[in-house]
């Protein structure tokens, strides 16, 4: 399971639509290496001049690197982390994730990034498996 979802949210979701505020406190809890990971990438990004942040440091353990995965690949969780901290996400392999300006989405530095190129160039055995 992805996400610790309250029973309280479950039943606002039931109901209707939920405020995102409360979906994205669920994430910081269900996810806190992601969470912590993503937020830090942003803090970065908003104290510098650079298009983009990333992190090359792989998680210390499957199960943070799991939180990882799992809400760079839900749709819900990415967006709602993005609009959260003003950002756009990019991924490669296992661990490098990406934070770029909003504005710098389809611009030469973020389609480097995210480019098939990239993305070859970026892999390595230890990967593999990941």
């Amino acid at each position: 399971m992805s996400l610790d979802v309250s029973p309280k949210l479950l039943a606002e979701a039931e109901r209707g639509d939920i405020r995102e505020e409360d979906f994205v406190d669920t994430v910081r809890v269900s996810l806190p290496y992601a969470y912590v990971l993503i937020a830090s990438l942003a803090a970065e990004l908003r104290n510098g001049d650079t298009d983009f942040t990333d992190n090359r440091t792989p998680p210390p353990s499957e199960k943070e690197r799991g939180q990882l995965l799992r809400a760079l690949a839900s749709d819900a969780i990415r967006g709602s982390l993005e609009r959260h901290f003003g950002v756009t996400l990019a991924f490669q392999n296992c661990h490098r994730v990406a934070a770029f300006r909003p504005e710098a989405e389809g611009g030469e530095t973020h389609g480097r990034f995210t480019s098939v190129r990239a993305q070859v160039l970026n892999q390595s055995p230890e990967f593999r498996d990941c």
